[in-house]
């Protein structure tokens, strides 16, 4: 059969059952798009390209299949770093094609080549971020290369790929035969990797010995799907779970085991019982510096004397952090079934519900929830950030899925939202991009249609991706974004207070001149953009607001004023305090 590049381009990612590509249109793609008007595969087109990146990552989180993007080169692979970067550090699996400047431009600097050090090497600019880079010169690879790139990024820890295409490439044709085309069909199934087996009995051991252990998961946890894993071994033995940020949901946060995320903005319940413990069993995570109190010891972790055992699927991330008394390399399910028949043989399941140890948790538990509660039903004006995180979990069925964003919407629901389950819980946590949440809630929500997504999010991070609004109105995406309108960049204002005698500079969203409050009305814009929108400023109204939004199955914005000096409850560490007044 006799095909473009662009047609076979297509042919490829419709094997691989790609459902959506995420991109916009450039000069160097649109021979790889043109294909698809007639594709199964639907093209959601942005109005920047970060925003693609974030959606696609969305999309991957929700459904644990890759984004793809579709990108032009230059400006436009560019556009999207900072979206994949998000995707590299919460490792999220993403299929990146650019197009390029045409092959027998190579070196001559032609419009829109990045060839500083090497001619035609955009492809280079990828390689901090992704897991492999490609660059295609002969259509003859493709199929190869398209095969492998979802191979990579799906495989061990998941993570971004990029594909650089010559813009020439999508026109020239090339005699294929369908049959014997590379596809997602013809892929090894990918078994998991199991742990080593004499390692895994003296994890065991070891945790049967332990007076104090917990079971620590990261997004590890969540990427292997081993929840019900988790939740056998912490109530088989009895163990309090706590979890990262990107761990969170892993089991019901409202479980009498289950402690919540650790850290600077974690449960005083989590940070207390991790640095008190005497044996850690991590799943899956890479010890963040959020996630660790900045690895000072006395906040969350206290390694050594605490022993941990530490389990990966990348080798790499053993000891990378923590000295480990036993590492175990392979996936977190496979090893934690191995983990608990080892277990099963050694002793029955511990009659811990009414132990002296669960009534103390009770007991701490019951004296969190009443601290932190008094901000989730106050009536202030403004409005409490809490009080809002208090009506979406009241009006959310328990499958609904949550996108924080950064500053209050991430460190809040982290810390006070209550999880029930995995994948609902979707954060920027590791490389914190302010207008992740307002723009990943398009592929969230396209990944899974039959479940409530809200995206939790800043006015200023709302407003770094407005474009992602008229994106969801041009393709009919329901999305509902809440957003904290507290007319600042808070959390860095808050620093400023802190150590800069308060000195406010750039944080505050004011008129240069005037100085007065630029207040926009974030209702009435999404209004203007064909969307649903209200502005709520009293706390008696947020509850039926909520509710409207959500019922609206349509895009809406939910503007609600909040309180600017509001602040998460500090249980854990973070340097950057000690840092400022030339501590460290």
């Amino acid at each position: 059969m006799l095909v473009t590049g662009g047609e076979l381009l297509k042919i490829c990612l419709e094997r691989e059952g790609v459902e959506y590509i995420f991109g916009m249109c450039g000069h160097s793609n649109i021979g790889a798009m043109d294909p698809l008007y007639n594709s199964s595969i639907r093209f959601i087109s942005v109005r920047h390209e970060q925003i693609a990146a974030h959606a696609a990552d969305g999309y991957f989180r929700v459904s644990h299949k890759p984004g793809v993007l579709l990108l032009h080169n230059g400006p436009g692979m560019t556009n999207a770093l900072t979206g994949v970067g998000d995707a590299a550090a919460d490792c999220s699996a993403m299929v990146i094609i650019a197009g390029d400047v045409p092959s027998h431009h190579f070196g001559r600097d032609c419009f829109q080549e990045i060839g500083m050090h090497g001619d035609a090497s955009q492809y280079e600019i990828y390689k901090p971020l992704a897991k492999r880079a490609w660059r295609v010169n002969d259509l003859r690879l493709l199929p190869d290369v398209i095969s492998r790139a979802f191979n990579v990024a799906t495989s061990d820890c998941p993570g971004p790929v990029f594909i650089s295409v010559p813009l020439d490439m999508w026109s020239k044709k090339i005699e294929v035969d369908l049959e014997r085309l590379n596809s997602g069909e013809r892929r090894p199934t990918g078994k998991r990797v199991r742990g080593d087996w004499s390692e895994i009995q003296k994890a065991g051991e070891l945790l049967l010995q332990a007076h104090d252990p917990v079971i620590y998961v990261g997004g590890g946890g969540i990427l292997s799907g081993a929840s019900k894993e988790v939740l056998a071994l912490a109530e088989y033995l009895g163990i309090p779970v706590a979890t990262s940020i990107a761990g969170k949901g892993i089991i019901r946060e409202d479980h009498i085991l289950a402690l919540g995320t650790t850290g600077r903005a974690g449960t005083r319940l989590a940070n207390d019982f991790c640095k008190k413990a005497d044996v850690i069993l991590a799943l899956g995570t890479r010890f963040s510096e959020q996630d660790s109190s900045s690895w000072v010891p006395g906040f969350t972790f206290n390694i050594p004397p605490t022993k941990l055992i530490q389990v990966d699927i990348v080798s790499r991330e053993i000891g990378k952090i923590y000295p480990v008394e036993i590492g175990i390399v392979g996936d977190v399910k496979s090893v934690l079934e191995d983990l608990l028949v080892y277990i099963k043989s050694k002793v029955r399941k511990i009659e811990w519900e009414s132990s002296e140890k669960v009534k103390v948790l009770n007991h701490l538990k019951e004296q969190w929830n009443k601290e932190i509660t008094i901000n989730q039903n106050s009536n202030a004006i403004p409005i409490k950030p809490e009080r809002i995180l208090k009506e979406v979990r009241e009006a959310l069925p328990e499958d609904g899925i949550i996108i924080g964003d950064v500053g209050w919407s991430k460190n809040g629901v982290s810390q006070q939202y209550t999880a029930y389950s995995p994948q609902t819980i979707l954060m920027a946590s590791g490389y914190g991009t302010m207008g992740f949440a307002a723009a990943a809630i398009l592929g969230a929500k396209l990944g899974a249609p039959e479940k409530v997504v809200v995206s939790l999010t800043g006015d200023g991070g709302f407003s770094s991706v407005l474009p992602a609004l008229i994106t969801a109105v041009e393709n009919n995406i329901p999305a509902v974004w809440i957003i904290f309108n507290n007319g600042c960049y808070s959390a860095i204002r808050m620093l400023q207070q802190r150590h800069y005698q308060g000195r406010l500079l750039g944080t505050e969203f004011v008129n240069a001149v005037t100085k007065e409050k630029y207040d926009i009305d974030w209702a009435k814009l999404a209004q203007v953009c064909g969307a649903r929108g209200r502005r709520v400023d009293r706390p008696e109204d947020l509850s039926d607001a909520v509710k409207e939004a959500i019922k609206s199955k349509t895009p809406y914005v939910l503007d609600v004023i909040v309180d600017p000096e509001a602040t998460v409850p500090a249980t854990g560490f973070w340097d950057v305090h000690d840092i400022y007044e030339g501590k460290i």
